[in-house]
């Protein structure tokens, strides 16, 4: 555990010295600020089961959730591999996966204040979003939302991982981030769905990576199971993979003289 804090410590320093950047990249998720004001216009026709004020509830907490739930681990995992960093980080006796995961939890937590004000920014500019969560709400959804960082980290590892074999292992996550962007509830709410698509998407792992965590956290009527179950067999299931790849990928590694 002292390891552990002291790694978290040293990223959250390095992260606080490039607070400017920190903030140019919570503006680069404000995709679902923008979505917010097309969708409250689309729902002053009343075609959609949201109105006007929980379509801008709802895109404000995607945007919350995005925030604490982006990942960019596949990038420098494949920085590290092929720039020969990655041996050094094998020296620690600590599993590089918990060296990237901190970074990512540093980074949260220095990103926090700007994503902070950013919202309070646009509950001002839209007052139809200002609402009181509910306490359990509130809890679960940030219960959930710390879930889904933890799936979205652990599927882009796993997939960082086929690094081991190929260089243009973030090309699968690019094409992964696709079916993300679609399904996950990023850029509409699953309500607006086909009822076909919506079942299809409610199969997949990605409307619990985004839409359930901000549902709750919205406040919006929304069920708990089978939700959790499929996230959680998901994870379970690219917990797995990622082992398997990890013996593998490092038999291949010190293979080639690493």
């Amino acid at each position: 555990m002292s390891k552990v804090r002291t790694l978290f410590s040293v990223w959250l320093a390095y992260m606080l010295e490039y607070r400017a950047e920190l903030f140019f990249w919570a503006l680069a998720g404000v995709l679902p600020l923008i979505l917010l004001g097309v969708w409250q216009e689309a729902a002053s026709s009343g075609a959609f089961p949201l109105s006007r004020s929980e379509f801008a509830r709802y895109f404000l907490m995607v945007f919350l959730v995005r925030q604490l739930t982006v990942v960019w681990v596949i990038w420098e995992f494949e920085q590290d591999l092929v720039q020969g960093r990655l041996s050094h980080k094998l020296l620690r006796p600590l599993d590089p996966f918990w060296d990237y995961l901190l970074a990512h939890l540093a980074e949260r937590a220095a990103r926090f204040p700007f994503v902070a004000l950013l919202l309070l920014l646009f509950f001002l500019l839209y007052p139809e979003a200002r609402f009181a969560p509910h306490f359990g709400d509130l809890l679960l959804g940030l219960g959930l939302t710390a879930l889904a960082f933890f799936a979205r980290f652990l599927m882009q590892y796993t997939f960082a991982l086929l690094a081991f074999w190929t260089e243009r292992a973030a090309k699968l996550e690019e094409l992964w981030f696709v079916l993300y962007l679609f399904l996950s509830g990023l850029i509409a709410p699953l309500e607006v769905f086909p009822e076909p698509v919506r079942a299809l998407a409610l199969l997949t792992p990605f409307p619990y990576l985004v839409y359930l965590p901000a549902a709750f956290l919205a406040g919006q009527e929304v069920g708990l199971f089978p939700g959790l179950w499929v996230i959680l067999g998901w994870t379970l299931a690219f917990l797995l993979l990622w082992r398997g790849l990890w013996r593998l990928g490092l038999r291949r590694y010190s293979g080639h003289g690493a």
